[in-house]
């Protein structure tokens, strides 16, 4: 591993990329229904929106750990 780099490395970046789609999204999922259900239910064209929205928001604060996580590791040895 390379020292030089700054940021995560291709298999950590990988590892948590996992745990977050396993762990964190279902319970973003569970939370966003919860927060929704506590209001009136809106129509169901303003519920789409909401929650197409909320499913574009959670992962903006993630995007540099999925960023090249689908493509061959760099790092690696042939």
């Amino acid at each position: 591993m390379s020292t030089d780099k700054p940021g995560l490395s291709y298999k950590a970046r990988k590892r948590w990329s996992l745990v977050i789609l396993l762990v964190g999204l279902p319970l973003y999922i569970m939370a966003a229904v919860t927060v929704v259900s506590w209001f009136d239910r809106p129509s169901i064209l303003v519920e789409l929106l909401i929650y197409v929205a909320l499913g574009v928001i959670w992962a903006l604060p993630f995007k540099f750990i999925f960023r090249g996580v689908g493509v061959a590791d760099p790092d690696a040895r042939d």
